[in-house]
Formats: structure tokens, sequence, C-alpha cells
């Protein structure tokens, strides 16, 4: 079991605070850009909403909540906030585990009813994309009740690359090249895949690498 590292870090901004709050402003941007590009769904008519205006308050609640997760996801990786406030870090981890909880159960009922207009295909892959989002995001959160916070970090990274995935696929799909692969069934489901599974297994990857280099440099100190 790990121990929780101290807090209390006097707040103080420099410049090596610029590139988080880039980040944070990048993500903030195109969060804002995805979420402007649903808001004809706001008028709440059937003409806007399609075959989403029977589960239109489900949509209205994924989208809303997918967006406060990427905002709210990308504030826990600032170690300085982490480290100046404990009680303020676990206070927008509950804030991001309830944006996942409701984005992605809403998400569950839109694959089950609108999706499946679509094809069967693009159904079953929007229900393993939310599953997969719900289960490491609380596996993230088991571990930090459990004080596993090695293990913590590691799954929230795996969380928030799931919920950034909303935003690869999204921007990917309006890149005209891609939009004359194909109908939007033929080429969504491709990329909703790519969007989660690819980012994923990069990670898996470069976090084995740093592993393994660890283990090198701490036999080569016992020599």
């Amino acid at each position: 079991m790990q121990k929780e590292l101290s807090a209390g870090a006097p707040f103080t901004v420099s410049y090596k605070d610029l590139l988080p709050l880039l980040i944070w402003i990048g993500v903030f941007f195109m969060t804002w850009l995805f979420m402007h590009g649903a808001d004809h769904y706001l008028d709440m008519t059937p003409e806007a909403l399609g075959r989403y205006y029977n589960v239109r308050w489900f949509l209205i609640a994924h989208i809303t909540s997918g967006g406060g997760a990427l905002i709210s996801g990308i504030v826990q990786f600032w170690p300085k906030l982490r480290n100046f406030s404990w009680k303020l870090h676990r206070l927008i981890g509950y804030l991001y585990l309830l944006a996942v909880l409701v984005s992605s159960i809403s998400a569950l009922v839109l694959a089950s009813t609108a999706a499946r207009e679509i094809s069967w295909g693009y159904s079953f892959t929007l229900q393993v994309w939310a599953s997969v989002w719900i289960s490491a995001t609380f596996i993230a959160f088991w571990t930090a009740v459990r004080r596993q916070f090695k293990l913590h970090k590691e799954w929230m990274v795996r969380s928030y690359i799931v919920t950034v995935a909303f935003l690869i696929s999204g921007f990917a799909y309006k890149i005209p090249y891609v939009q004359q692969l194909g109908s939007f069934e033929e080429v969504a489901v491709p990329l909703f895949w790519m969007g989660w599974a690819v980012p994923l297994y990069a990670y898996e990857v470069i976090r084995a690498g740093k592993a393994k280099a660890g283990n090198i440099v701490t036999k080569k100190g016992r020599v």
C-alpha cells in the first residue's frame, strides 16, 4: 500500500507553469469547439434532434457531462495543484468521476437505442467504448480509495485517454478527406476504435519502456 504524498506546498505560479496552462487552454478551446458543433440540438425539436429526439435528455447529459470531464480531468495532472491541496484535488476528482458516470451511462443508453438505427456495428462500438471509459475511471477511483497512488495515476491516464478519444474521433471525422472514404457508419466505426485504442496502446508501450529502463538503472546501481 502506498502512502499519500504530503501536500500544502505554497501555490506560486512561474514560467514552468506555462505549459500546463497552455495545455488546459487548448483542451478547453477544443472542448468548446466540439460542444459548439452540437448547439443545434438545443432547439429540442424533432427536426433538430432526428433519431435522438426520444432520448434527447440522455444526449444533452452525455454532451455536457463529457465536456465537464474533458475540462476537469486535465487539471488533475498538474502536480503543483495536486501538491498545493489534496482536498481540492479530491474535489475535482469527484467532479470528474461524476461527469464520466453521467456521460458514459448516457452514452450506453444512446448506443442501445438511437445508435442501433444507424447500424449494429456502430451501436456495439459505442457500447464497448463507453464500457471501457466507465470501467477505467472506476478503477482509477478505487485505487485512490485504496491509497495505491501510483496505480491511481496510471489508471487516471487511461481514463482520460478514453475521455479525449471523443475529441480525437470527432475532429478526425471533420477532415474532408476522411468523409470521402465512405458513408458515416462506414467511417465512424473505425475512427471510434482508433480514437481510444491506438492512444491506449501507445501509452502502454511508453509505460513499459519506462519501467524497463528503470529496472535496468536499478540493477546497475546494485552491481
